[in-house]
């Protein structure tokens, strides 16, 4: 049977959105528009909408969207113009608390602002008769954060450029713009409203004013106004801040010299300067020039950081005092009392800095580099974590043993009377002599042994077990037996400990000390943990510019200071090489006497005797010429033009640069339980944390320094673990009343 067909019409699919819309997914569409709100269409039917301004029942719509499935969290993230990691948290919150988890908290002040109209022309008319915004911020009765917005929003500047012509002009300018002022009040108004929303690399307010005071003695140190803003370079520095505070740098500084003479920089700002510089990566005066001076002023709450010239100008100044010896005395009080636990075990050791100007500097032997050549030797202790504690500049010449009694003077001071103390030193230290003396001062020593006597046999050793402040356990074979020192020829004995360590590799290491009480293992930890004052010498030559000159300025040499004559050696060498000439002579005039001398060399045989006879009366002169040349001879008979290095500039430097190496080891160890790799990689990370850009805003009376995530989660997660414990300690940025609260932000 035949079926007849038919042609079959199509009707034409009608578009199942209005034109302009955006399409999510097959099927789902956005129209959205800023007067109108937005509308979401299923299948051509309207799903979702919300009116303009509406932001809750905007993300309302988006989590409906992804909840429903009709569209994946990429696609809806696209369309609505958001972060895929927002939308996310958009939709945690609508799990958590439903639609009002979307609401957002209204933005901007709790209360009326106290920025008037009023109250802006006269911060206006104050700084235009030069005072300075501390000083304005106390007659008008708000912060100087609130004169900065006030003075930005009027065009601070300009009107401080005119100030210099006097207040009469600046009074004639805010009489004449009496509108200008309101306008001003109101933008100050709206910034205001705007908490939070900050401006991205904002610059510092311009300090004309109190520059111009300063130059004319009117400003004793201009007051840090914090530059509110987001993404600010370097801003992560700020978090040594805390752990500086510990070491009273400032405070110690500012007991020490008083107030510096009336500046726009400070004591303050000086000290932080050189801290800020060496963490960002410039620790010398010059590595200024590489820094941007807005970026350091942000940190410094200044509008730009000093010059090079300025900062060495300054601490020349401080220089001329000759307090550095106290200032560092202050500093180790100050870390004694702080670290108690850590200050049972001090290491002593001498660090040779090598000089290459043009100054006579006296030569000293320089082991890294196997040479000897001119340099100064500074001789520093550190506590038993390798903290720096003190150091001063020794005498040309001097070994560590003829320093460590000035290192117990200085241990007794700080840790008091009644403390015993131990002392641990390398090999450069070894005189039974001296430690005989130490002992009885109160002092236990701890070294190693110089001449190692026959090896212990193997039933000698047992294991010992220590286990660290960090929860590591270390184990060692350890022989531990009584042993007794003889100095001065057998005249006189001490009486010690021998702790014998058996390395991996069969060899032993002897050690010696006073110390008859503590457990051989802790000594024999102590002992290998010396290393850790080298590795401070390593880092601090490397990122903290220990090395560095500072100051080309030098001072004369004790004239009076006892050197190896080299006249005395040079006569020395002529004897001996009148001795050997004499010598090869006669033994050539015996072999041919020996043998018989022909009739045609007698004359000869005789005039080589003669010549001996001869060289034997000069080599007599000699002899008493040598006698009568001192071994020793003043420094300035010899090198009337011998200096030294002048150490007041540079200990000044480097008290600062301690501080800064102490605080950032603080840091290290309180990373330490957040981050798996911190053994190696603690320092590292904080150096990323300290070149890492943060939002910085002030909100009751708190500074919010908001870090930027880092190169790595888990580097993120322990930053954030770390602003946590430093925001606990409620730090106060030095020179403000502002509390310092560190967060994060997220990704």
């Amino acid at each position: 049977m035949a079926v007849a067909t038919t042609e079959r019409s199509y009707q034409p699919v009608l578009p199942l959105a209005p034109g302009g819309a955006v399409m999510l997914a097959p099927g789902v569409d956005l129209l959205e528009s800023e007067r109108d709100g937005g509308v979401v269409f299923l299948a051509g039917h309207a799903a979702w909408s919300w009116a303009a301004g509406d932001a809750c029942g905007r993300r309302l719509a988006a989590v409906g969207i992804v909840e429903a499935g009709a569209a994946s969290q990429r696609q809806v993230a696209a369309g609505f113009r958001a972060d895929e990691t927002t939308l996310w948290r958009w939709r945690q919150a609508y799990a958590a608390a439903g639609a009002a988890g979307l609401a957002t908290a209204a933005m901007g002040p709790k209360r009326a602002s106290k920025l008037t109209g009023e109250v802006v022309a006269e911060i206006v008319r104050l700084r235009g008769e030069g005072l300075s915004m501390a000083v304005i911020a106390e007659r008008v009765g708000v912060s100087t954060n609130s004169v900065s917005r006030a003075l930005k929003a009027t065009s601070a500047p300009s009107a401080a450029a005119g100030a210099a012509s006097g207040s009469g002009g600046a009074e004639a300018g805010a009489d004449e713009g009496g509108q200008r002022i309101d306008a001003a009040a109101a933008a100050v108004e709206e910034v205001a409203a705007r908490a939070g929303e900050l401006e991205a690399l904002a610059r510092p307010v311009p300090r004309m004013a109190e520059r111009q005071a300063a130059r004319a003695g009117l400003c004793d140190e201009a007051p840090p106004v914090i530059t509110e803003g987001a993404g600010l370079p370097s801003a992560g520095a700020l978090v040594i801040l805390p752990a500086l505070a510990a070491t009273g740098l400032v405070e110690v500084a500012e007991e020490v010299y008083g107030r510096a003479r009336k500046a726009f920089y400070g004591l303050r700002s000086l000290l932080l300067t050189i801290v800020f510089a060496a963490v960002a990566g410039e620790p010398r005066a010059e590595g200024l020039s590489r820094l941007d001076p807005a970026d350091l002023g942000r940190l410094l709450g200044l509008d730009r950081a000093p010059e090079p010239k300025t900062l060495r100008r300054r601490i020349g100044e401080l220089a001329a005092a000759g307090k550095a010896d106290r200032l560092l005395a202050g500093l180790a009080r100050r870390h004694v009392a702080a670290n108690a636990e850590a200050c049972g075990i001090f290491y002593a050791d001498g660090h040779v800095r090598a000089y290459h100007g043009r100054a006579e500097v006296p030569k000293t032997h320089l082991a890294r580099m196997r040479l000897s050549m001119p340099a100064e030797t500074d001789l520093w202790v550190a506590d038993a974590r390798g903290d720096g504690v003190l150091v001063w500049q020794t005498p040309p010449g001097a070994s560590l043993a003829s320093g460590l009694p000035a290192v117990c003077a200085a241990i007794r001071r700080l840790v008091g009377a009644d403390a015993r103390p131990t002392v641990c030193f390398d090999r450069g230290g070894w005189s039974p002599k001296l430690f005989a003396r130490l002992d009885a001062d109160g002092f236990d020593i701890l070294t190693y042994r110089k001449a190692p006597l026959t090896p212990e046999p193997d039933e000698a050793f047992t294991e010992h077990t220590f286990t660290d402040p960090a929860g590591r356990v270390h184990r060692y074979l350890l022989a531990d037996r009584a042993v007794t020192l003889a100095y001065d020829g057998g005249r006189g004995e001490l009486a010690c400990r021998q702790i014998t360590r058996r390395r991996k590799d069969g060899g032993q290491t002897q050690l010696i000390t006073t110390d008859t009480d503590t457990d051989a293992a802790t000594l024999a930890h102590a002992m290998t943990a010396r290393w850790r004052q080298e590795n401070f010498f390593a880092y601090m030559r490397h990122h903290y510019a220990l090395d560095a000159l500072d100051a080309y300025t030098t001072t004369p040499d004790d004239p009076g200071r006892s050197v190896p004559n080299p006249a005395k050696t040079t006569a020395t060498e002529a004897v001996r090489a009148a001795d050997a000439a004499i010598a090869s002579a006669q033994a050539t005039l015996d072999r041919h006497t020996l043998r018989g001398i022909p009739e045609h060399l007698a004359e000869t045989h005789a005039a080589l005797a003669d010549a001996i006879d001869d060289a034997k009366a000069y080599r007599d002169r000699l002899r008493a010429d040598a006698a009568a040349t001192p071994a020793r001879s003043t420094i300035a008979a010899l090198r009337p033009a011998s200096r030294r290095l002048d150490p007041e500039h540079k200990r000044i430097a480097d008290a600062a640069r301690l501080a800064a190496y102490n605080a950032e080891s603080a840091l290290a160890r309180l990373l330490a339980p957040h981050y798996a790799r911190a053994d190696d990689e603690a320092r590292s990370l904080l150096r990323e944390i300290f070149h890492a850009p943060a939002d910085l805003e002030i909100i009751d009376r708190q500074l919010h320094v908001r870090i930027h995530p880092l190169s790595a989660p888990r580097r993120t997660r322990a930053l954030a673990a770390l602003c946590d414990e430093l925001t606990a300690t409620r730090t106060v940025y030095p020179g403000t009343d502002l509390t310092l609260v560190y967060t994060t932000k997220a990704h």
